[in-house]
Formats: structure tokens, sequence, C-alpha cells
């Protein structure tokens, strides 16, 4: 198989999740010309948040970005805070996708929606693509560039950048533990699991502020980023950025660690990996934690605390999505399947809480 046949490709749009064409060439025809008229709509896979649109005309493309539909969790589909961030990154942060025009006028696709430009490579999903033939050394080093970009994005100046403004690092920790504590209750169904424990835990074993300040991506994952078709290791490109803010990077490491699962995890979170880091040649979460260090000059000193945050807010993540279609706002079949995946990362949380999991 060639390497271009593995690249990330749109498909068929869901049912459910269609655009008004029309009503979107005649919009976008002042911002893209003659090219508008002959637009042609795509979906890409996954988008279980915010969805995401390829749009083709000619040998153009671009990229239409818009909440899921019936989602009440406004906040978390700010589509004006993820254009000004990509804004404010293009000069500074290579890897964010360049930002072209953002619509707050609802007539359109009955939503905020952003356009930008299209970042064409390999997207690596829950299986990984052995159809690359790289060898474990080469597999760990790709991995490892995969979250040195992460502390890339920690170590951008904040004032260059026009960010220091953005977000309230102040009291970072305490307000993430709050809030999520808070969405869950928002989100809670009748047939979920019960976190109380949990949510005590995270307040008795807050940690200090790292005293750090940086933009975080609040959603760093291996399908959250593109890596290079000429060169499989790199990273070219990073997704998704409508959770992004200004905060502690030491919980944004946390939050991508809830999804890293390791051979020596348990059998039950292995199974419900959604990312393959569990593939040989792999890093682990210590030796992930130990390269983060070097790079940022930051020291994680209270990880179990901040790997159960992570899975926690994995947790209400899928309990939101979950709720969506309990209530009956979205018909995708997919979404029944986090009710499991919430037991799932209760149970992980449980054993960090017992000290089975240290690392």
């Amino acid at each position: 198989m060639e390497k271009e046949e593995l690249v990330d490709r749109a498909g068929d749009i869901r049912a459910g999740e269609e655009l008004d064409a029309d009503r979107l060439k005649s919009y976008l025809e002042p911002i893209l010309g003659s090219k508008a008229a002959n637009l042609r709509l795509k979906q890409f896979p996954g988008g279980h948040s915010n969805l995401t649109y390829l749009l083709e005309s000619g040998d153009e493309s671009w990229v239409l970005r818009r909440p899921p539909f019936g989602s009440k969790v406004k906040s978390a589909h700010d589509m004006s805070r993820e254009f000004r961030v990509l804004s404010a990154l293009k000069d500074v942060y290579s890897y964010g996708p360049v930002p072209i025009h953002f619509c707050e006028d609802h007539d359109v696709i009955g939503c905020d929606f952003y356009l930008m430009n299209y970042i064409e490579g390999l997207v690596i999903r829950r299986e990984y693509p052995i159809e690359l033939g790289l060898s474990t050394d080469q597999i760990r080093q790709q991995l490892l560039n995969f979250f040195d970009v992460l502390s890339e994005l920690h170590s951008v100046d904040l004032v260059e950048a026009g960010l220091d403004n953005f977000g309230k690092p102040v009291g970072y920790v305490q307000r993430q533990v709050d809030g999520w504590c808070r969405r869950w209750k928002d989100a809670h169904t009748p047939d979920t699991v019960n976190v109380d424990g949990t949510m005590q835990w995270l307040y008795d074993h807050m940690p200090e502020e790292s005293g750090k300040a940086s933009v975080i991506h609040n959603d760093y994952k291996l399908d959250n980023v593109i890596f290079s078709v000429e060169d499989p290791l790199q990273v070219i490109g990073v997704l998704d950025w409508e959770m992004a803010t200004v905060g502690d990077p030491l919980m944004d490491l946390g939050c991508t660690l809830g999804y890293w699962v390791q051979t020596s995890d348990p059998d039950f979170f292995r199974e419900s990996r959604t990312m393959p880091s569990d593939i040989e040649g792999a890093p682990t979460r210590g030796e992930i934690i130990q390269r983060f260090q070097e790079r940022t000059g930051l020291s994680v000193d209270n990880f179990p605390f901040y790997f159960c945050f992570g899975l926690f807010r994995l947790c209400v993540i899928g309990q939101q999505i979950y709720y969506r279609y309990y209530h009956g706002h979205t018909k995708d079949e997919r979404f029944a399947g986090f009710l499991k995946k919430a037991f799932v990362l209760q149970q992980m949380c449980e054993m960090i809480i017992r000290g089975e999991i240290t690392e």
C-alpha cells in the first residue's frame, strides 16, 4: 500500500449532519470568488465533538468547522474562540491550520462556523497503520515527536502571540476541577456510573499551580494531529482547537495522558483505547513525563492527580456526548457506546486512587 492511500480522506456526510449547500455557496462567494459556485461538500470521519467538513472546488480545498448538532454546551464549542487562537498562533507556531474566515450569521448553516486551510497528511486513529512499514525505533521516535510538538506549544511566548490576556491562568487548576465536576452533574443520566468518589479525590489532592502559564490545547491526541506523507515521523499539523486556552501546561499533559494506554495497563482499559499507544515501540507514560520535563523545564511531581484528572475529564466528555444521544439530540449510533466508556474510565480512576497505578 502506498503512503498516499493512508492520507486522511473525507467521505459522505453523515445522516443528520448535512449542511445547506446552496446557502453556504452563496455566502462564501465574496470570500472564495467563482470557486464557491462549484463547491463539493464532504465530511471527515470521527468528529464526536465539533464537526469538520471538506470543501473542494477544482484543485483547491478548504476545511469548515462547526459545532455538533444538538449540543447545548456552548462553551465547549465556541467557534470564535477557536478562530481567535488559530489567528494568534499562525505566525509563532507552525502546526496550526491557517484560519481564513469566521461567520457568526446563523442564517447560513444555523450556527457559527469558520473556514481554514486544508492540511493533507496522515492521521493515526484507533489502529496503527502498519502499512507505513516503520520499525519499532521509528515508531518510538514518531510518538516522541508527537509529544515534543505539545512541548513546543507550551513554550510559545504569550506576548509575542498576543495571547497574554487570553484565558485566566491564575487559579486554572481549581477552575478545571470545578468546571468538569459541574459538567458531569449537568450531563448526568440515570443509567451512568457513580463518580462522586473521584470528584472528591480530585479536590482533596489538588496540587499547587505549576507557576507557568502556557497556551494549552486541551485535547491533544493522535487523531488530532497530522503526520507528513513524505516523512511519517514528523508532525505537520495540529487540529481541533475548540478547547484551547492559556493555563497550566501540566493539566494539558494530563489531558493527553488520559488517552495514553500502555502495555502494562489492565485489559479492560487497553480494549477501550481510542489510539494505538500500546503498539510495540511506543514510549510509556513514565518515559513521556521524563522527556516532557527535559523539554519544558517543568517538574511533574503529582502525576497521579494529572492522570486521574485526564481520565475523569474524558469520562465527562463521553457522558456529555452520551447525554445528547440519550435525549435524542443526535441519531449517531456511535454515541451509545460512551456509556460503557464512562464505566471504564471510572475504573481506571479508582485504580489510581487506590495506588495501583502510579505512572
